[in-house]
């Protein structure tokens, strides 16, 4: 049903956290399954780089597993590039999510786009 990248990123999450005086913190939720995330950026004010990104997760496996690899795939980016990951990228990256859990990969995106957007002229 989940592919090992899946697995791993549920059983394994990078990035879990918080980050102390982040520059931006975008939260989302879904109220027909009940996830919530979290995600914290610290972007650099000059470059606009995202030097780390944590993020807290209330949900499923798949809910935890696509907000650590959208973790993983923002860091190091800028926020403009942040913007650009999309839900399809964070399942693709995964090797893939049953269809009953797109709407997880959905989520990280949404979440990492509600922090980008409130910092695009940093």
């Amino acid at each position: 049903m989940y592919s090992e990248k899946v697995m791993d990123h549920f059983q394994n999450p990078r990035n879990v956290g918080e980050i102390e005086d982040a520059s931006g913190v975008g939260t989302v939720g879904n109220a027909k399954c009940g996830d919530i995330m979290r995600i914290y950026l610290d972007i650099d004010e000059d470059t606009k780089i995202i030097k780390d990104c944590k993020f807290k997760t209330f949900g499923c496996g798949a809910a935890i597993a696509t907000s650590s690899m959208a973790t993983d795939m923002v860091i190091g980016k800028t926020i403009y590039e942040a913007m650009e990951v999309t839900n399809k990228a964070v399942m693709e990256a995964l090797d893939g999510l049953p269809p009953a859990k797109i709407h997880c990969s959905v989520l990280a995106e949404e979440a990492v786009k509600a922090v980008s957007y409130t910092h695009l002229t940093l």
